[in-house]
């Protein structure tokens, strides 16, 4: 069932922070004053799917690597601390910022610096993901060749 989970969360966890940056860049972009507001209202409750689905992926990773602390899993590991560390150092005081600030309607020049930072973190922890899962399914290739061999053998 972990392995089953683990990346299941990790997908979710993905598809939750892309969509808050592709919001953020959409609403940005092509969206009115009263759109972007919203979006940066809207993230923060975002947060009650995206740290469950962070917290699920992080333990059921622990929980499949074990004792093992080398190779892909380290670097799994190193990787998902840097995920840890910018979300929670930056990405989540910013949108709490961006919401608070679009609260009081202010689109001033702090709004649209924090709003740069948050859109540069938030690339930086979508590519991070991306690099996570890549990793996971190069641990996994070997299990998942086996399992079509044996498929072949019993057709």
């Amino acid at each position: 069932m972990t392995r089953k989970l683990h990346p299941l969360a990790g997908i979710l966890a993905l598809l939750i922070i892309s969509s808050f940056w592709l919001s953020t860049v959409g609403s940005t972009l092509f969206g009115s004053a009263e759109a972007q507001l919203a979006v940066k209202r809207a993230i923060p409750w975002g947060f009650i799917l995206l740290i469950p689905a962070m917290i699920l992926a992080g333990a059921t990773g622990r929980a499949i690597a074990g004792r093992r602390r080398g190779g892909l899993i380290g670097q799994k590991q190193r990787l998902m601390a840097l995920v840890a560390v910018n979300g929670i150092v930056g990405l989540v005081p910013a949108a709490l910022f961006l919401a608070w600030r679009a609260g009081q309607g202010d689109m001033d020049g702090w709004f649209h610096a924090v709003q740069a930072l948050e859109l540069l973190l938030g690339a930086v922890n979508i590519a991070l993901l991306i690099t996570l899962a890549r990793l996971g399914r190069r641990m996994t290739a070997p299990r998942r060749r086996n399992r079509l061999d044996r498929a072949a053998h019993i057709r």
